[in-house]
């Protein structure tokens, strides 16, 4: 029997309701007394979202062992402004001082992993973050030998000399073409029976990469780095990650000098205001496989 430590201050509760009608499990209900509980029968129900805890108007509930004492007030928040600003000035960094971030900064951001969001709250993400820039190198010599020995080996078919191949004199005369000298990376990875296994890294990093830019810290979205941890096992042992887990995205991070003094001005992307007004349940089966085989390409 699974306990979720669901216990409520009843002179603290106004019974409200309020966690009763957000609990996305549905297994909250107010009892006679007009009281939230939870049945022992559905505790193993409950998807540990701590709704619950966070939407409570005068801190009543607790659950899982968290006490809202020690949740921070939800009434600190950017103008939208900022926060658009923040967006709209967000810049890939290529260009690191060789030194590293202060621990304190890098703590920042690891105690910040643990508030992004994931599908079905499967909170499994796993974080392979080298903190020190003499681990970096390491990583980073040991990544950069391996494509050299292949574009000396002649291997033309290799998948990742086809991906590397216009880079290839920058890789024979030691251009740190991967890793652009940054002194520090994460690699996200996810259990691989994860009901979002594919996106919720994304999501992570996303979150990364702005709260990184409002401490400073350049970031790089970084492709390459990923197709080499997961075609070289050996990367990926390096980084720790556990079985079972497949590694999805990697951004590189650390201190910078580049400043950009103002804002790009892109392109617009399609946008379509849908009124309904498409006939959809007579489409072609030509139609249908088309789009069967679009949203299955990659």
């Amino acid at each position: 029997m699974v306990d979720i430590k669901f216990n409520v201050d009843t002179e603290k509760c106004i019974k409200c309701g309020k966690c009763a009608q957000d609990c996305i499990a549905k297994i909250i209900q107010m009892n006679n007394n007009n009281i939230p509980e939870i049945s022992i029968y559905d505790e193993n129900k409950c998807i540990k979202c701590q709704h619950c805890l966070a939407i409570c108007p005068t801190g009543a509930i607790s659950i899982l062992g968290k006490n809202p004492k020690d949740s921070q007030p939800c009434d600190n928040f950017p103008q939208a402004e900022q926060m658009l600003s923040l967006i709209k000035s967000r810049r890939s960094i290529r260009q690191y001082k060789n030194e590293n971030l202060d621990s304190e900064t890098i703590q920042r951001l690891k105690d910040m992993l643990k508030y992004v969001p994931t599908g079905c709250n499967h909170h499994s993400l796993h974080f392979s973050i080298i903190e020190d820039k003499e681990v970096m190198d390491r990583f980073r010599n040991r990544t950069n030998n391996k494509i050299k020995k292949m574009f000396l080996s002649a291997q033309k078919n290799n998948i990742v000399i086809k991906k590397f191949a216009r880079y290839q004199k920058a890789f024979l005369d030691g251009e740190d073409v991967i890793f652009r000298g940054a002194p520090h990376m994460v690699v996200v990875s996810t259990p691989i029976n994860a009901p979002c296994a594919n996106v919720d890294p994304i999501i992570a990093l996303s979150y990364l990469e702005l709260y990184a830019q409002s401490l400073g810290v350049g970031t790089l979205w970084c492709g390459f780095a990923q197709l080499c941890v997961k075609l070289f096992p050996d990367l990926a042992e390096f980084l720790e990650i556990p079985d079972g887990y497949k590694p999805v995205y990697v951004m590189l991070f650390g201190p910078t000098d580049t400043k950009y003094t103002r804002t790009i001005q892109p392109d617009e992307y399609q946008i379509s205001t849908i009124k309904g007004n498409a006939d959809v349940d007579d489409i072609s089966l030509f139609k249908k496989i088309k789009r069967y085989f679009w949203n299955s390409i990659r």
